[in-house]
Formats: structure tokens, C-alpha cells, sequence
């Protein structure tokens, strides 16, 4: 099983390649038109790739819809963060005009890291001038009537429980924007990639839920605490009731 399980991991690396370089010349054409212009394009080219690159490994992704969904309407949307395999899958599953934050070291990837700079806003966590940077390009996606994704934990939760700590950013960011929050729950991705390594990916299922929005209309910079237990109540109780499979006890 453990040789089968490396060929399937090549092959599966060796795809995710093939499909980037088709996918860069486009994204270099598309760069020229501007960061939102050619920042939702990319963002589509990237969905296309997702779609095509799960079909070819295996992978069988679906979303699920616990309340009705707006795509037209603007979200701050934030998710557990669990797999390497989180960030192909959420452009499988928000199929609206988004941009994620991503972590600005990925930037440095060859080939896949000019994708990344032109479909994500970095962010450096080590540097206290580059994180204010990164949350005013962020309330300027807002501003452009542009959907923001955020993991809030920051990176991969390794605690055994339905989630770690969450970060502030979002939050408040959402306060100050008065954008409501959309959870999402991304189900399998533990299974299918383990954080360990990215030599335990496998095929199979992989879900996503949208949980019910959280407004923030009336809410303050006072009120950050209170909207991130929220947040962090209801992600940890669907969580549970699905049975996620890294909580432990």
C-alpha cells in the first residue's frame, strides 16, 4: 500500500504540475489587466485548474448548503485549516469573485508562486508593518465589492481539537467593513492530505459545508471578542456533528 500510495502521489504531483504550466500563460496575460480585472480571471483559471486536477486524481469534491447561499451578495469568508489540500479546495468551493489571504513565504514557490502572488494577498505574520499592509489591501478588496477569504487560525490546527485559537484579523476587519462573516467547513481535506505530509494525499470525498452567515450590522471595534466566540462557537459545534476526523475524545 505504502508503494502504491507514492506512485499515486507522483502521479498526482506530476498532474498538479502539467495543469500549472497550462494554466500560467493565460495568468500572465491576465496580469497585465490589473489586480481586479485580471485578479478575478486569474481567480477563475485557477477554479478551471482545481476542477480539472480533482477529476484527474481522484478526488470528488462537493458542496453542501446548511442555508441558502447569495453568491452575488459579499462575504468575509473563513474556514478550518487543517491540509495542504485547503488551498486548492477553495477554489473548488467559492465560486464567486474572492481573494484569499495566503502566507507570503508561498510567493517564493517556482512557477506555482507567480499563480499565487497574482490570486492571493500576502501576508508576512513575523512582520508587524507587512500584516497592517496586508488588512489594508484587504479592506481595499472590499471596498471593490470583492469577497475576502481568511483561514482565522492562521495555520494548521495540530491540537487534537475542532479548532485552535482564532486570530483577530478577520473579525475586525468585518466590523470595520460591516461584511458579514461566512463559515465553512472543509470536512475531509484532513483525510485526504494529512498535514504531515504531503506524500499521504489519497483519493476519495471531499466536502464542504456553508454554514449560516453572521451579520455584524451595529457591531463596534468592542465587540471583536464577542463575534470571534461566535464564530468559533458555531464552527466547533458543526464540526462535532459532522464528526471531523482529527478532533480527538
Amino acid at each position: 500500500m505504502r508503494f502504491l500510495r507514492l506512485i499515486y502521489c507522483i502521479y498526482a504531483l506530476g498532474t498538479f504540475v502539467l495543469c500549472m504550466l497550462l494554466v500560467i500563460p493565460p495568468v500572465v496575460i491576465a496580469s497585465f489587466f490589473g489586480k481586479v480585472r485580471g485578479g478575478n480571471f486569474i481567480y477563475r483559471l485557477c477554479s478551471c485548474w482545481s476542477d480539472v486536477w480533482f477529476f484527474l486524481i481522484g478526488i470528488r469534491h462537493r458542496n453542501f448548503y446548511e442555508h441558502p447561499h447569495d453568491r452575488s451578495k459579499q462575504y468575509i469568508f473563513v474556514a478550518n485549516h487543517i491540509s495542504y489540500l485547503d488551498a486548492p479546495v477553495i477554489v473548488k468551493t467559492i465560486r464567486q469573485k474572492v481573494r484569499a489571504l495566503g502566507k507570503a513565504e508561498v510567493a517564493n514557490v517556482p512557477l506555482f508562486g507567480f499563480i499565487y502572488r497574482n490570486a492571493v494577498v500576502t501576508v508576512d505574520r513575523s512582520s508587524a508593518a507587512h500584516r497592517a499592509n496586508s488588512v489594508r489591501i484587504l479592506k481595499s478588496v472590499i471596498r471593490r465589492g470583492i469577497s475576502i477569504f481568511i483561514f482565522p487560525e492562521g495555520t494548521f490546527n495540530e491540537t487534537g481539537k475542532p479548532l485552535k485559537e482564532l486570530y483577530d484579523g478577520a473579525f475586525r476587519i468585518a466590523i470595520e467593513t460591516q461584511t458579514p462573516i461566512k463559515p465553512i467547513l472543509f470536512l475531509d481535506t484532513f483525510h485526504r492530505m494529512h498535514y504531515r505530509s504531503v506524500f499521504s494525499l489519497t483519493p476519495g470525498r471531499c466536502r464542504s459545508v456553508f454554514l449560516k452567515e453572521i451579520p455584524v450590522e451595529g457591531l463596534t471595534g468592542r465587540d471583536v471578542e464577542l463575534l470571534k466566540q461566535k464564530v468559533q462557537q458555531a464552527m466547533e459545534q458543526k464540526l462535532k456533528e459532522y464528526k471531523a476526523g482529527w478532533i480527538i475524545g
